[in-house]
Formats: structure tokens, sequence, C-alpha cells
């Protein structure tokens, strides 16, 4: 399970670390383009359910903290999926990943 951290508060969100790794490249892609975007997760039963969204911007500090020591191969469906939800008016949420195509 990998962390997102958000702000200089050091907000720590909880994600898996194949999904993080996944938000990691759409995020920085938005932000590298100068683009901000709202992100809603649901909670953990742990956080006591329900769920959250923060605004993203390029001003605001993220870091991205994976347990793992290996970077998983990117499902390109699923960025792409991603990238889309995270251009609409709902913003960047947690899709489930979908089947890349490969055999």
């Amino acid at each position: 399970m990998g962390t997102l951290y958000y702000g200089d508060s050091r907000f720590a969100i909880p994600v898996e670390d194949r999904t993080l790794s996944h938000l990691k490249v759409v995020m920085i892609n938005k932000l590298r383009r100068g683009e901000s975007f709202s992100f809603s997760w649901a909670k953990s039963s742990a956080e006591g359910h329900g769920r959250s969204t923060i605004w993203i911007a390029p001003s605001l500090p993220l870091h991205f903290d994976f347990e793992g020591s290996k970077a998983p191969v990117l499902n390109r469906r699923w960025l792409e999926e991603l990238s889309l939800v995270a251009s609409s008016g709902s913003g960047l949420v947690i899709l489930d990943e979908p089947d890349d195509g490969n055999v």
C-alpha cells in the first residue's frame, strides 16, 4: 500500500501501489501542462467510510510514496481512461483497471 501526500501538511491518502503508479502519471502530466483539477476517492473502513475530494494545483506539493521497490508495467488503456475523467467536470476519480487488451 502506497501513500499520496498532499500539501505542506503532509495529508496522507492511502492508495494501492499499482493504482498510485497510474495516478502519478496522470497527475504529473496534468500539472506539467499547468492544469488544476479535483481528485476524489472513497475512504476505507479504517477511515470511517465516505468519500473525500481535494483540489490539485501546480502550486501545491505532492509526494508519491510507494511501498514496493519495483515500478509496475503501466496499463495504457487505464491511463487514457483516468486522463479523460481527470479532464471532465467530475475530476479525477479512481476507476477500476480495465483489461489492457494484451494476452
